[in-house]
């Protein structure tokens, strides 16, 4: 990596009057403004559907992308929408939140509105589609299966043959429900056309964009339902034992994701082939990859599957550099940015080393007054991505506010902040500025800091927080916070520190 910039923003937080960020003008609008305060990066969160919790991390599909970013505008520029049909997807709520509740129930209706208007040659081209994305026959046949099923559980589907993903049956399937099937099909074709369209035109402003993968898939999902001999299960196809980590800095309890864990073993027999085709096309989505929880690939917390908490579980060896000798073959120069937060320890880091790929840093957790920790920016290495904070974070500012006595006056003295209304927010908040400059003057080749630290926003303002199973990922930003964005000011910051 060269050293460089940039902002954290998933898709779902730009503004626009569909109820949430869609792949409209407001993305080109957003890129452009990047890229005139200096920006090289805009990184968003994974691009799959959201599920349990309305987590992107917890998808029924590995790769079926987020309906709800489809523009209504460019449907009705293919002819699939009319103005009337705008009116009816415009949402009439906050303009600072996602209803995924009325999402759900309005692009339902829409989508619906524009599938049957779809031209022969349309379907025609949501047919190729189908055929050059292998993985697109099972996402589209799980959904209609289970929307069959009054959307229950896959392993407890009527149906004894499709639940064992029998050819058979599947091929029956396909034929009773062909409609429904390939209105899925035809979501996914809408969603991978406007992304194209989409990226090529963040491109050509001069933004590159990091994506975002799950180690994990969800267990209700058609990637367990149709691969199940590839993850750690029971006769039954139910998850013998399930992923989550230990009690960390952001859960005293640990977290229990409940994502099945994967069989490695069978995975080796295959030369991993499930996991090139997922990194191939994510590194044909984005420029660059962060993949979450990357030390799951060195040794995973491993739960099973009755219990009811993380605290109880065991450390398992993953695949370690059989995995990524393997990526290194068929992905040479793999841009690849490893999440290793969490309890580091002697084996990860060295296994992080081998692979060669930039971890992360996050300022957030360096500022403990009584050790000297990798997360303080003097000891930033070169091959790293810093960060003010994550999408799990805290903001900056509520961070601040809600820290220790002794944390805050550690990161206070330590940004030599010495303006006593250290709790101002909004765009020119100068304690968010300074610590945004701390991370911009470190060594590290790649900083980046959230949208809210930008802006300056308080912590009602956060996307996540680990731990808690509803109340996430909704936060969005209006126009006019955006443009309030001091684009001079970010722009002078990256000069002064070589990122522009």
């Amino acid at each position: 990596m060269t050293r460089s910039s940039g902002v954290l923003m998933h898709i779902s937080s730009l503004p626009g009057a569909y109820g949430i960020g869609c792949f409209g003008d407001e993305v080109f609008s957003f890129a452009k403004a990047l890229k005139a305060a200096g920006f090289t990066y805009w990184q968003i969160l994974p691009f799959s559907w959201p599920g349990m919790g309305d987590s992107p991390y917890q998808s029924f599909s590995a790769y079926a992308g987020n309906i709800y970013f489809i523009s209504p505008d460019k449907l009705v520029e293919y002819g699939l929408l009319t103005e009337d049909d705008l009116a009816f997807a415009t949402y009439q709520g906050s303009s600072h939140k996602v209803d995924f509740a009325w999402l759900r129930e309005n692009r339902a209706i829409l989508f619906k509105r524009a599938y049957e208007r779809m031209t022969p040659e349309m379907e025609a081209e949501v047919e190729a589609f189908l055929n050059r994305n292998t993985w697109l026959d099972d996402a589209a046949l799980f959904l209609t299966i289970k929307e069959q099923n009054a959307h229950a559980l896959w392993w407890k589907w009527e149906d004894t043959a499709l639940r064992f993903h029998e050819e058979a049956a599947l091929t029956c399937a396909r034929a009773e429900y062909r409609k429904e099937y390939m209105y899925h099909c035809f979501l996914q074709y809408l969603f991978f056309r406007q992304w194209s369209e989409v990226k090529s035109a963040i491109h050509e402003v001069g933004i590159s964009i990091i994506g975002d993968i799950p180690i994990y898939v969800s267990d209700d999902s058609a990637d367990v339902w149709a691969h199940s001999d590839l993850f750690q299960m029971t006769p039954e196809k139910t998850p013998s034992c399930v992923a989550g980590v230990p009690p960390d800095y952001f859960c005293e309890d640990g977290q229990l994701w409940g994502n099945p864990l994967y069989d490695w073993k069978a995975h080796a027999k295959d030369d991993y082939a499930w996991w090139m085709l997922r990194l191939k096309i994510n590194f044909e989505l984005y420029d660059r990859v962060r993949i979450d929880h990357f030390r799951g690939f060195s040794s995973f917390w491993s739960v099973d599957a009755k219990e009811t908490t993380a605290r109880v579980g065991r450390w398992v060896i993953g695949p370690g550099m059989d995995l990524f000798d393997r990526i290194a073959k068929v992905f040479p120069d793999a841009p690849i940015i490893a999440e290793d937060l969490g309890e580091a320890d002697d084996e990860l880091v060295c296994f992080l080393e081998k692979t060669g790929f930039p971890g992360m840093r996050v300022l957030q957790f360096g500022f403990s007054p009584n050790c000297d920790n990798t997360h303080i920016p003097h000891n930033y290495s070169k091959n790293c991505v810093a960060y003010t904070g994550t999408h799990d974070n805290n903001t900056m500012l509520g961070w601040l506010w809600e820290a220790s006595d002794d944390q805050r006056a550690y990161a206070l003295e330590y940004s030599h902040f010495s303006e006593k209304d250290w709790g101002k927010g909004g765009p020119m908040s100068p304690v968010c500025r300074e610590m945004i400059r701390l991370v911009w003057q470190s060594h590290a080749d790649l900083a980046i800091a959230p949208i809210q630290d930008i802006l300056g926003f308080g912590g009602d303002t956060r996307m996540n927080v680990p731990g808690t199973p509803s109340g996430n990922w909704s936060f969005r930003v209006t126009q006019s916070a955006l443009d309030s964005m001091d684009i001079n000011g970010f722009n002078r910051l990256n000069r002064i520190y070589r990122r522009s």
